[in-house]
């Protein structure tokens, strides 16, 4: 993050870059396409900007809009550009076997995400068989690291440095994200977190809705990924929450080996 405001300053054309990107990240977060003024007050620019940058963005393929809801979405060049850097970057085909297992024994839902810079992306969704879910999390969203489960999970495994850093860029998340998310509780929760193996996100999100995290590494030990479970509070009570922290470490610890072996091939 700091080097891209560095970019942004000693760049010719990099301010415009960056919100031409940032329109984009918000047009693929929604499911169902996303409204002008949305964007708008999403990317903190005026109406008549964001119009102009959506407007060149539609002229390249990346982005398209709904004649009928006029509704922005992401367009055909965004999807085949997506598809070549898939073949680098991309862990869901081995992934999803897993989601879906850890889905299956633990009966809630069941999700991978993945560190994109200060946020993290959910990749998967996998349902569990227990028919009361909760709906706070599915693919293409966005969290901060540290607000959601799996945020917190991968927050919690990065270097302290990278930890102060973040905090450093961040001293709103309190103010946008609740009292809980200020440093000195969020500081906590990650120790917490860091000695238990496992994050827990008790209803901070949405009241009701409890998650959990773990983070999943790189061939390097960098904490990238992560595996999620959500579902409504009195299934993650006490009695049942510890065992569920160790089937989501072992699918976790899975998820590491496999991606450290596909990159020593």
């Amino acid at each position: 993050m700091e080097q891209r405001s560095a970019a942004r300053r000693t760049v010719p054309g990099a301010q415009a870059i960056a919100r031409a990107a940032g329109l984009l990240r918000l047009v693929t977060a929604s499911a169902d396409g996303a409204p002008l003024h949305e964007l708008a007050a999403g990317s903190g620019l005026s109406r008549s900007t964001a119009h102009r940058l959506l407007s060149a963005l539609r002229a390249e393929g990346l982005v398209d809009q709904d004649p009928h809801t006029a509704r922005w979405m992401p367009g055909p060049e965004l999807y085949l550009m997506g598809t070549v850097a898939a073949a680098r970057y991309d862990i869901t085909g081995i992934a999803r076997d897993i989601v879906r297992s850890l889905a299956v024994k633990t009966e809630e839902s069941a999700f991978l995400s993945v560190r994109r810079a200060d946020e993290t992306v959910c990749l998967l969704r996998e349902e569990g068989a227990f028919p009361i879910r909760s709906f706070v999390l599915s693919e293409g969203v966005r969290f901060p690291l540290g607000v959601a489960s799996a945020g917190l999970a991968i927050l919690s495994f990065l270097p302290d440095h990278d930890v102060d850093a973040y905090l450093s860029r961040h001293p709103d998340l309190g103010e946008s994200w609740g009292r809980a998310h200020a440093e000195t509780p969020l500081r906590r929760r990650l120790a917490e977190t860091k000695a238990r193996g496992y994050a827990v996100n008790p209803g901070l999100i949405v009241e009701g809705s409890w998650g959990m995290g773990a983070a999943v590494f790189d061939r390097d030990g960098r904490a990238e990924w992560a595996l999620s479970l959500t579902g409504v509070e009195f299934r993650f009570g006490p009695d049942r929450l510890p065992a569920l922290g160790r089937t989501l470490l072992a699918h976790a610890h899975q998820l590491s080996a496999r991606i450290a072996g596909r990159a020593a091939r």
